[in-house]
């Protein structure tokens, strides 16, 4: 696994983190159009629980965005070239200690559907799916929940 530090995302983060998310492969094509348009801004930073992971040189690997109220794991990104390094799960296992710490006990995920396996083996349980919602969302959203125990 790729060495990587995880801290929590400031205002300076909002256009690097944008950058990362529209640079992403998974939302090419077909699913383009959910981020068409969409920034991470500093307020959006403030107001969330956002963190960040970058390497020993300080370039942007990934983050994550949660929303406590209600609870829901709103954005999740890692760069393409730190793929299947390990970093998402770190990435996820880190969101749902900050959620145990904000005393959560469950955790929503509308997850994109390619990265749905990707929840579901590190716990995640699939509650329903979401319909789409014309013109951002043209496809069927699997709605998964991480459950906390207390």
């Amino acid at each position: 696994m790729q060495a990587a530090t995880i801290r929590r995302a400031t205002a300076e983060d909002a256009d690097p983190l944008t950058a990362l998310m529209q640079a992403s492969a998974a939302y090419r094509g077909h699913y383009a159009s959910i981020l068409d348009g969409y920034r991470v801004t500093a307020d959006y930073i403030t107001r969330h629980t956002v963190f960040v992971a970058s390497d020993e040189a300080g370039s942007l690997l990934g983050f994550y965005a949660l929303v406590l109220r209600p609870p829901e794991l709103d954005l999740a990104f890692v760069a393409d070239d730190a793929q299947g390094t390990g970093l998402g799960r770190r990435l996820v296992e880190h969101m749902l200690g900050e959620a145990r710490e904000a005393g959560l006990t469950e955790v929503r995920v509308v997850s994109h559907p390619p990265a749905e396996e990707f929840y579901r083996r590190l716990g995640a349980e699939r509650v329903g799916t979401l319909a789409p919602s014309p013109p951002k969302v043209t496809w069927e959203r699997p709605d998964l929940r991480f459950t906390l125990p207390r």
